[in-house]
């Protein structure tokens, strides 16, 4: 399990997704028998010491399948509709699934802003951290029931992908009904053959991509696109085919099924390559002496505590500036609290921010994941 291989200090956690042409026999309603076998092996994976989350189309391939209707829609209306009754049949089935293990799990809806917005996207990483550090197992789908454009263009492998980088996962596993990503259609050309491993982003490989099937809105493609977006945060991906038998448990132990696409930096180092690289930041925050030689020497969080002036207007999320008394910029990040947050908690313990807010989001202004030390 190279590509699984973990962060020190921290547990191995994968991102995977679960296909509708999987989900639901092709088209005749979810198929219970299937969901409990990958739910036993997620449950294995989290016994071995991996942290999962789950996410899974099928919502609106179930609606079609509750209501007798063999050609998905294409109104936006009707699409919503169907998103709406199908949800519910398919949170009942995982529940029930997880239940066998004495797992608790939790619906998480998202559209593409909720991870593309800075604002949204720290909201969405607290709770789904949260859930894991309660050993609850987040399964995650677009809101279909209220999207717009992203019914008609976004898809759960895209969504997959931008998954991946809020929880920062080491592995996104996509299971589809294909063996992996082929030289060429293999429905079409008997010659194709396996691409076992490639890098992600390579545009060489999307023109081996085809297009999706009937029941999902994505192809070959999507998952392409979907492993390149993983790949920004670092986690490679693996496509594989969910038929198979025990094929997570498989994976997990290295045997080399479906297509691995490499992504060119760790997790992490590809997280701060991010950051270090924001050319724009929206304010600077004034470190006393303590605190830059805290970030300095060890590398953890920044605490409120240790801020002694602020300027500039920011939102939660945005990118900041370090700076220490002179001025000379010593880090940068994602920041938790707005300007004026900032100005209401700056030089007081964490201890005190709740009485100070009326609430606390984060008992640090910038977490040491989302930060990185600029020089000396």
């Amino acid at each position: 399990m190279a590509e699984a291989a973990g962060l020190a200090g921290r547990r191995v956690r994968w991102v995977v997704k679960v296909g509708s042409a999987l989900l639901t026999r092709d088209g005749r309603g979810l198929d219970e028998p299937a969901v409990r076998s990958w739910v036993d092996q997620l449950a294995a994976l989290r016994r071995r010491g991996v942290e999962v989350v789950l996410v899974s189309s099928g919502a609106i391939a179930e609606g079609m399948s509750r209501l007798g209707l063999s050609r998905r829609p294409e109104a936006l209306h009707q699409l919503q509709a169907l998103a709406a009754v199908g949800q519910m049949g398919l949170v009942q089935v995982y529940e029930r699934a997880f239940q066998r293990h004495g797992t608790h799990t939790a619906q998480i809806l998202l559209t593409h802003e909720d991870v593309a917005d800075r604002r949204r996207y720290l909201n969405a990483r607290s709770t789904l951290r949260t859930l894991l550090a309660y050993d609850v197992v987040p399964v995650v789908n677009e809101n279909d029931t209220v999207a717009t454009s992203e019914i008609r263009l976004g898809d759960n492998d895209t969504l997959a992908g931008l998954v991946a980088n809020l929880v920062e996962a080491e592995l996104l596993i996509i299971l589809t009904d294909q063996a992996g990503l082929f030289s060429a259609d293999p429905r079409v050309h008997a010659d194709a053959t396996l691409i076992g491993e490639g890098r992600a982003g390579d545009p060489a490989l999307d023109a081996m991509a085809g297009g999706g099937g009937a029941l999902g809105r994505g192809g070959m493609r999507t998952k392409l696109s979907a492993a390149a977006l993983a790949a920004r945060s670092g986690a490679a991906t693996r496509i594989a085919c969910g038929r198979e038998s025990d094929v997570l448990s498989r994976l997990f132990d290295g045997e080399p099924i479906g297509t691995l696409l490499r992504a060119d930096s760790a997790p992490m180092a590809a997280r701060k390559q991010w950051l270090a690289g924001q050319v724009r930041v929206r304010g600077r925050l004034e470190l006393d002496d303590g605190a830059v030689k805290v970030l300095r020497g060890s590398g953890r969080s920044l605490l409120a505590v240790g801020v002694r002036g602020v300027s500039g207007r920011f939102g939660r999320g945005e990118v900041v500036a370090c700076v220490d008394g002179s001025g000379v910029e010593v880090a940068r990040g994602l920041v938790n609290y707005d300007v004026a947050e900032v100005r209401a908690i700056m030089g007081k313990p964490s201890r005190c921010i709740l009485d100070l807010l009326g609430y606390m989001r984060e008992p640090e202004l910038i977490h040491r994941d989302n930060l990185v030390v600029i020089g000396g």
